[in-house]
């Protein structure tokens, strides 16, 4: 590693940041997944509609 001037904590470092990254995704996935049935019952126009009158409350 010395003589290809490569610095282990560096490397190791973002192993663990992507690994990090990759599992926090995942579970966003899975919870997304899950969240699939209840939000497809909720109407576009219904989400504006509370989003208007979370602004005007503001």
């Amino acid at each position: 590693m010395r003589e290809l001037k490569i610095k282990p904590s560096k490397l190791l470092r973002k192993a663990i940041e992507d690994e990090i990254r990759r599992r926090e995704a995942e579970k966003l996935k899975e919870v997304i997944e899950r969240l699939k049935p209840v939000l497809n019952k909720v109407s576009m126009e219904e989400v504006v509609k509370t989003v208007r009158e979370d602004r005007m409350y503001r």
